[in-house]
Formats: structure tokens, sequence, C-alpha cells
């Protein structure tokens, strides 16, 4: 291993430690059953014509996590989301989440400027839908830095970023683990050995990926795989819920929790700075 890659391995051991230690809100889950959740990230087309068609073909609904700065874009994912493409998540029953509206770097980007990213994106969907609301946020491309999960668990029910694992026991409303489905179109056998874990231990597992088509990029996965996937978690006999509604499900006042809290003023940085 060469020096800038274990320099690079230091430095994003470091970053997750920060990530998943400070800031946290925590919750004890009370769900009664196991949970599985589907959700794509940057909202690409595919994810829902294909991905959202195979949910619904199970009688199941994802959470779709939308930049609206990247809409009716190309990106490395493919081409993002349309207007009617958003007619048809709702249509469909899907949850329509928040990716900031710039696609903004979770751990790069100084917090003020995160925040300003996800105002922006609700003025965004407001002046489309102005009775639409992002109850639910995922961190785009990175873990956040703790200022930043301090001040977006002012603004979502909960905010989901990654780690490749279920939640269980306590779970940290400002940064809720997933397991990223992306580069995987073979068999999926360690998928069902996570889904095996989750059941066992009455978790809550929420899959990841962005585009669903027959050459995914490698932030993506096959439909055949994606379906292989949902029927493993069918089979599995865990509720499967978008983001927001599985959320009320491991809360014990689910309503509360459901309700997205209003923005705050901006926190004024400390002269040492923030993380």
């Amino acid at each position: 291993m060469n020096f800038t890659r274990l320099w690079d391995r230091v430095v994003g051991h470091y970053r997750r430690g920060l990530c998943e230690t400070f800031a946290r809100r925590d919750l004890l889950m009370s769900n009664r059953v196991p949970l599985i959740s589907f959700s794509f990230d940057d909202f690409p087309s595919s994810a829902l014509q294909v991905g959202g068609s195979i949910l619904r073909d199970h009688g199941y609904a994802g959470t779709y996590y939308a930049s609206f700065g990247l809409m009716n874009r190309d990106s490395p994912v493919g081409r993002i989301f349309s207007g009617a493409d958003l007619e048809e998540l709702f249509a469909q029953g899907h949850e329509l989440g928040c990716h900031t509206f710039a696609h903004s770097h979770a751990w790069k980007t100084r917090p003020s400027e995160f925040e300003e990213s996800i105002l922006e994106n609700r003025r965004a969907l407001n002046r489309i839908l102005p009775e639409a609301l992002f109850k639910t946020l995922s961190y785009p491309i990175s873990g956040p830095r703790p200022q930043t999960k301090r001040r977006m668990g002012r603004l979502f029910a909960c905010c989901r970023g990654g780690g490749q694992t279920f939640n269980t026991g306590t779970l940290d409303r400002n940064n809720v683990s997933a397991f990223f489905l992306e580069r995987r179109t073979g068999q999926p056998d360690q998928i069902k050995q996570l889904i095996d874990r989750n059941r066992e231990a009455g978790g809550w597992l929420i899959f990841a990926t962005h585009d669903v088509c027959d050459q995914p990029t490698k932030f993506g996965c096959t439909p055949a795989f994606f379906e292989a996937v949902v029927c493993l978690a069918a089979e599995s006999g865990a509720r499967i819920l978008p983001v927001a509604q599985a959320l009320g499900e491991v809360y014990e006042r689910p309503d509360e929790c459901l309700v997205a809290p209003s923005p705050q003023p901006p926190v004024a940085p400390s002269r040492h700075g923030s993380h």
C-alpha cells in the first residue's frame, strides 16, 4: 500500500470517528418487527422508472433523495429526474427526500453553506410542488461534519448516511446507517446474510443505490440484482417501508418524529471554528 492510499485511509477513519461520535440525536429503537427501506440517491430517472416499478410490482414504496440543482441534467449516474418523474413518484406513493440543492459534499462543504443548499432545495421544491415537504435527508458523497449534523438535526426528522450496516439498539437520527448496493450485479449471497442478521436483531436495514439499469454505473445496480434483493427482503418477514414511515415504526411517538422541524436561524460559528 502506497503512502497516499494509507493517508486516505487514516483521514477517512478520522472523519468517520468524528461523524459517528459527535452531534448525535440518539433514539432507543422500539419497533416490534424488523424493518427494511429502499432508497435512491441523486434520483436518476432509472431509479424510478426501473427501480420504482420493481418496488411497486411487489407492493412497496421507496425513498428518493433529490438535488433540484441537478434536475433534467445528465450526471455520472445517468439522466436526473424530470418534472414528470416527480408527478409519477407521488402517484406511486414513494417518499421524496432532500439531497441538498447543489449535491453538496457533506464533509468538504462549510456547515453554513451546506444548510443554505438545503434551504435552496426546499425553495426549489416549493416552487414546483407548494404542498410538498422533505421529511428526511441523505448526505451526499460523504459522512457529514459534526456541526453539519447538528444543523441538520433541526431541519429533518432523520438524516441518512452510509456505513454498510443496519441500525439496531440506539439510532442516531442525525446519521442513520445504510448499506449501498452499488457496484453489485452478481448473486446477492452477502445481502441475504445481512437481511438475516437484521431480522434476528429486529433492526432497520436501509438499502441505498443510484441508477438501476442493465448497464449500471459503478454507483448503481442491475434490475435483476435489485429485484433479487427486494424478493429477499420480502421473504425475510420484515416490514418494507419508505424511510420516513419506517422511522415512525422505531419511535415511541411517531406523529411527533415525522414533523419536519422548521428552519432555524443560522448558528454563529465559535471562535475556534467547527469540525
